[in-house]
C-alpha cells in the first residue's frame, strides 16, 4: 500500500500555501466540535502507551462504554487510521473503538524517528512478527483498560495480514474477525489484481507502463520495494474510482484532521518511507497453508470494485473458511478504502452481520 499512500502525499505538497492553511483551519475546528464526546458513559481518551519496549500512540473513543469495543489494525504499512476519526464517529454510537498507531506509524513514529530522536530507541525491530506481538499487546492493554474480555477485530488492507494471524491463533482474545481490504496472499500464485492492471493499461493505450508491469518480477523471487512503491501507484492512478478516493477521502482526511498538526503529517509520510522495509513480508506468505480453520465469527466486507485487494480472491479464501459463523458483502460503490469511502454502509454491516453474533441480540438503527 507504499504508493498508495507516496501518491497522496505528492497531491497534499502540491496543494497552494496561502488561502488553503486558513481553510484548514476553519474545517479543522468544525470537526473537533464533532468529535467531542460528551455522552454520560462515553470515552475520549488517547495517549501513549508502553508496548513493544517505545511508546505506541493508542486512541480509545465511544458513546457508551457498555458497547463492544472494536480494535482496528491499520494497513500501509505504516498508514495509521486516526485521520479518518471524523468520517467514522457514527460507528462511536455502537462501538467503543480503538485506533493505534502501530511502530513506524504516525504519532508512534513522531515520538522517536527511526534512530532514536526525541528517544532512546527509535522504532527498533520492524518485522511482521514485532507487529504482530506488539497487536497482542496492545489487546491485552485494551482488554484490561476497559475490563472487557473480548474485543472485536478490524483488520484493513495490509493490516489483514496481522489480522488473519491474530484472529487465528486468539480466540480467547478477539470475539469477532473482520476484514475489509481483505488482502489474500496466495504465496505468489494470485495474479488477479496485476491481470486487471495490465487489461486497464493496454485499453489505455499506457504502453511505458504497461511494458513496466511486464518487467516487474512477480515469480518466486519477490519485487523490491522501490518497484513495489511504482506498482501500487500505477494500481491507483490508472483506476478512476481509487484515484477519486485517493483525493477525496484519503488525501482530504489526512489534510483536515483535528487530531493532527501540520509537523505530525510530515511524520505520517516520514513513518510510511520508514515502514517500507515491511511491505514486502507478507507477499510470501500462503494463506491456504496458514489455516482456513478460524474459532470465532469470521466476516469480510470488501469493496466493490477494489482493484488492489480485488474481490475475487478474498471471496475465494472466504468460501474455503470454516468458522462458527461466517458472512461475505461487497461494499457497493468503492473500490479501496472501502470502510472510509462508505463508512454508512461499514456501519450497517456491524451492526446488523457482527455486531448480533457477538452480543446475541440485533441493534436497531
Amino acid at each position: 500500500m507504499l504508493g498508495v499512500i507516496v501518491t497522496a502525499s505528492a497531491a497534499l505538497a502540491a496543494a497552494p500555501a496561502a488561502g488553503l492553511l486558513a481553510h484548514r483551519q476553519l474545517k479543522r475546528a468544525a470537526l473537533a466540535a464533532r468529535l467531542r464526546v460528551t455522552t454520560p458513559y462515553g470515552i475520549d481518551e488517547s495517549g501513549f502507551v508502553r508496548i513493544g519496549g517505545i511508546d505506541q500512540w493508542i486512541s480509545l473513543r465511544g458513546d457508551d462504554l457498555r458497547n463492544p469495543v472494536v480494535l482496528e489494525i491499520h494497513g500501509g504499512p505504516g498508514a495509521s487510521n486516526l485521520a479518518y476519526t471524523p468520517r467514522t464517529r457514527a460507528w462511536e454510537r455502537h462501538f467503543t473503538v480503538v485506533r493505534w498507531d502501530q511502530r513506524g506509524a504516525g504519532k508512534t513514529f513522531g515520538r522517536t524517528g527511526p534512530d532514536g530522536q526525541g528517544g532512546p530507541d527509535g522504532q527498533g525491530e520492524l518485522t511482521l512478527e514485532r507487529l504482530y506481538r506488539d497487536a497482542v499487546e496492545v489487546t491485552v492493554y485494551v482488554r484490561a483498560r476497559l475490563g472487557v474480555e473480548r474485543l472485536v477485530l478490524v483488520a484493513n488492507s495490509f493490516g489483514t495480514v496481522l489480522g488473519l494471524r491474530l484472529a487465528r491463533d486468539h480466540p480467547e482474545l478477539y470475539s469477532a474477525y473482520v476484514g475489509t481490504d481483505q488482502n489474500i496472499n496466495a504465496g505468489g500464485r494470485d495474479r488477479t489484481a496485476r491481470d486487471a492492471l495490465l487489461d486497464r493499461l493496454e485499453r489505455a493505450g499506457k504502453t511505458k507502463e504497461l511494458a513496466a508491469v511486464r518487467a516487474l518480477d512477480t515469480g518466486e523471487q519477490a519485487m523490491g520495494t522501490e518497484e513495489w512503491s511504482a506498482y501500487t501507484k500505477l494500481l491507483v492512478t490508472s483506476d478512476p474510482l481509487t484515484y477519486d478516493t485517493m483525493k477525496t477521502v484519503v488525501v482530504r482526511s489526512l489534510w483536515f484532521s483535528p487530531l493532527h498538526t501540520l509537523r505530525e503529517l510530515r511524520d505520517y509520510f516520514k513513518g510510511m518511507t520508514f515502514s517500507q522495509r515491511v511491505a514486502l513480508d507478507g507477499g510470501t506468505l500462503d494463506e491456504w497453508a496458514e489455516g482456513t480453520a478460524f474459532r470465532l465469527p469470521f466476516f469480510v466486507f470488501q469493496g466493490e470494485h477494489d482493484v488492489i485487494t480485488p474481490p475475487g480472491p478474498a471471496r475465494r479464501f472466504f468460501d474455503d473458511v470454516t468458522a462458527p459463523v461466517k458472512d461475505f458483502a461487497l461494499i457497493e460503490g468503492s473500490s479501496h478504502f472501502a470502510s472510509f469511502r462508505r463508512p454508512d454502509r461499514f456501519l450497517e454491516l456491524m451492526l446488523t452481520k457482527v455486531r448480533p453474533a457477538v452480543t446475541g441480540t440485533p441493534v436497531p438503527r
